[in-house]
């Protein structure tokens, strides 16, 4: 992997007004239309505040500029009607170019977004690992593993679910590291009844796993479909189940407390304590856990 250049301090960086016709995109993008109009009025009413920035190594061979970073301020200038734009000129090698390209691009898009996942697709294509470009996205190994598998899954209902706002990205990622396709789907209907959610999502999985089990194991449901209404009905089952052994701990922890707490006022009565001395009976059990006897 080649390494990105060395920061420049500002008063070493060369800039230049570059005609608009002798630059190049090389790594275009789509961009949200909204915001690139926005970007226009704020350039028309008070100008450029960031140069683009641009490579200057073939310029001799191509009389062309290649764009590094940018396109949407050089785009604003063309729509504008101006002929020139501010640009940093850099020499440095496509490799770095595009790198850099790619960095840019990961600063400024929104991280739970599916272009956001693909910018880091195109790192992890470059030979990035999933450490490198972890360290880059402020974000950890197993988040950039996620998202690089659902891009490389391509699963289109999860995407389109993602970019048409349906399902957060974190929710996507999770049903695209399910490798059972029905599964994925009956996620999916589910997240859309509002029975799963990011937080829910490993119960939810773990449940379905367990009745797939069952059902395969039971030859006349060999071929039962699971549903999302059956779905909800096992995660009601399981919570009652839950809220049962939370009843029975805090009834058990109860009747422990009263015991102990016997077992203490008890232990204050000093003919009852010298008789249990006599007696070879004064050794107390010992407790576990945080439990212990008053001094």
């Amino acid at each position: 992997m080649e390494r990105l250049p060395d920061i420049v301090p500002i008063k070493n960086r060369h800039y230049l007004d570059i005609p608009l016709d002798k630059i190049k995109v090389m790594n275009s993008r789509n961009r949200d239309q909204e915001q690139f109009d926005l970007n226009v009025q704020s350039i028309e009413a008070v100008g450029l505040l960031k140069p683009i920035r641009v490579n200057d190594k073939f310029v001799e061979r191509t009389e062309m500029y290649e764009l590094i970073c940018g396109e949407g301020r050089l785009l604003a200038h063309q729509k504008l009607g101006r002929e020139t734009v501010l640009a940093e000129v850099v020499t440095c090698t496509r490799k770095e170019a595009y790198l850099q390209s790619l960095i840019e691009n990961l600063a400024r898009t929104r991280h739970d977004s599916m272009h956001f996942a693909r910018e880091l697709k195109r790192l992890h294509d470059e030979g990035w690992d999933y450490k490198q470009i972890g360290r880059i996205a402020c974000k950890s190994e197993s988040y950039i593993r996620d998202y690089i598998r659902l891009v490389e899954r391509g699963e289109e209902r999860l995407i389109c679910g993602v970019e048409q706002g349906l399902f957060p990205i974190k929710f996507a990622a999770q049903v695209a590291s399910t490798d059972d396709s029905q599964l994925q789907n009956l996620l999916m209907d589910a997240f859309d009844e509002g029975l799963v959610t990011s937080t829910n999502f490993g119960q939810a999985r773990r449940i379905i796993a367990s009745r797939t089990r069952e059902h395969k194991t039971r030859q006349e449901a060999a071929n039962a479909k699971y549903t999302v209404s059956q779905l909800q009905q096992d995660i009601v089952d399981v919570t009652k189940v839950k809220a049962s052994y939370v009843r029975e701990a805090q009834t058990k922890e109860n009747r422990f407390m009263s015991l102990l707490t016997g077992i203490n006022v008890l232990w204050k009565d000093e003919p009852l304590v010298q008789l249990l001395r006599e007696e070879g009976l004064f050794q107390r059990p010992d407790l576990a856990g945080d439990f212990h006897y008053e001094s």
